[in-house]
């Protein structure tokens, strides 16, 4: 079965950066493009970085653009999301997350790891 297990989030003061790593097992990791979404309290949750099957296409959203880096290792199974410049905006649960490929599949999120941004 699919299973994505997140690791890296922490406790990080305003300005600073934080590594995140999903990695990923059930199904063949380089056949799907995969995404990093966030869930803020009291706010819907959002695709914040996404990222092709073979690592040349990435994707942000606006809010993060710029100071996050997305990137794959599918020798390892693994996504990875560089954070930098994290404000307290960026406080979220973050859940790696592998997109369907095929109309009949399903999209997978992990439980998530928690990212505070506080001073």
């Amino acid at each position: 079965q699919v299973q994505l297990v997140e690791s890296g989030g922490g406790l990080v003061q305003p300005g600073g950066s934080l590594r995140l790593s999903c990695e990923a097992s059930g199904f063949p990791f380089g056949d799907h493009d995969m995404a990093w979404d966030r869930q803020a309290p009291g706010k819907e949750r959002e695709l914040v970085a996404s990222i092709s099957a073979t690592g040349r296409t990435m994707n942000y959203a606006d809010s993060v653009n710029g100071r996050f880096t997305i990137t794959r290792d599918n020798a390892k199974n693994r996504v990875f999301l560089q954070m930098n410049s994290l404000t307290p905006e960026d406080t979220a649960v973050y859940l790696c997350h592998r997109v369907k490929k095929y109309r009949w599949q399903d999209d997978y999120w992990g439980q998530g790891t928690a990212v505070t941004v506080s001073s």
